[in-house]
């Protein structure tokens, strides 16, 4: 394959899946890791993909529908929601009643997560599972289960959320724009973490730094009702939207 029929290779994979790893371009496209990591740098020079450990994520600002499954996400920018998961896992007090967002970066929140005092409550599958691995308190939302993102969604689990009141609630996205707010591929999973938002006393947005900038179709929240906590901000103008916490310079 020619350099230039990799390029666009390269970009058409992450203009259906808006994120994807090294590895996963290396078996797609047949050819090295080496090769695939200098192609990587000059799509980030050239400003057509920006470059993140592990892999890339599409630089499009309006981003669409199509969402990445979890497998694919997992493994991208890993040290950035390490750093963004630890602090956040420090923020659990003994009598929190806590909700956890499915998503890769609160994934990692649960890994981090070791206050046992705590009750948590979420509507992602492999969180629920690390959490009653480690012995705690833990519910898990009742709906239909949306196989992309592992996460619980519909009205079972909108109505099953109406019925608590959290003291601090952790939420991933997919988006941050300042106009836009936090918003998401799905509209059945923007309307649960709404409600979770709306039931929580203090909310914090667990992102990393890719996700500024980009708009998907379904608001869940404007900027002002949450905290966010990221591994760096580039873009100060976000800071005068709201509360934002950088872990990691």
């Amino acid at each position: 394959m020619l350099t230039q029929e990799r390029y666009q290779a390269i970009l058409n994979i992450l203009n259906k899946k808006n994120a994807v790893t090294v590895a996963e371009l290396t078996n797609l496209l047949d050819t090295s890791e080496s090769t695939i990591r200098r192609d990587l740098n000059t799509l980030d020079e050239m400003g057509k993909l920006k470059k993140v450990f592990g892999g890339a994520t599409s630089v499009a600002k309006n981003s669409g529908v199509l969402e990445a499954a979890v497998s694919s996400r997992e493994n991208v920018m890993i040290k950035e929601k390490s750093a963004v998961a630890n602090y956040a896992a420090g923020l659990i007090n003994d009598n929190d009643f806590v909700y956890i967002d499915a998503g890769t970066t609160t994934s990692r929140l649960a890994d981090y997560i070791s206050n046992s005092k705590a009750t948590y409550v979420t509507n992602g599958i492999a969180h629920a599972r690390k959490l009653i691995q480690k012995g705690f308190t833990a519910y898990i939302l009742g709906g239909k289960i949306k196989p992309v993102t592992e996460a619980v969604v519909g009205a079972e689990g909108i109505r099953s959320i109406a019925n608590f009141n959290f003291t601090k609630a952790f939420m991933g996205t997919n988006g941050i724009d300042l106009e836009a707010g936090f918003t998401t591929p799905d509209i059945e999973e923007s309307l649960i973490k709404e409600k979770a938002i709306k039931q929580s006393y203090m909310t914090f947005v667990l992102a990393d730094n890719t996700k500024f900038g980009k708009i998907f179709p379904a608001t869940f929240s404007k900027l002002e009702k949450c905290c966010i906590i990221t591994d760096i901000l580039t873009d100060k103008r976000f800071a005068d939207k709201t509360v934002i916490k950088e872990v990691q310079k």
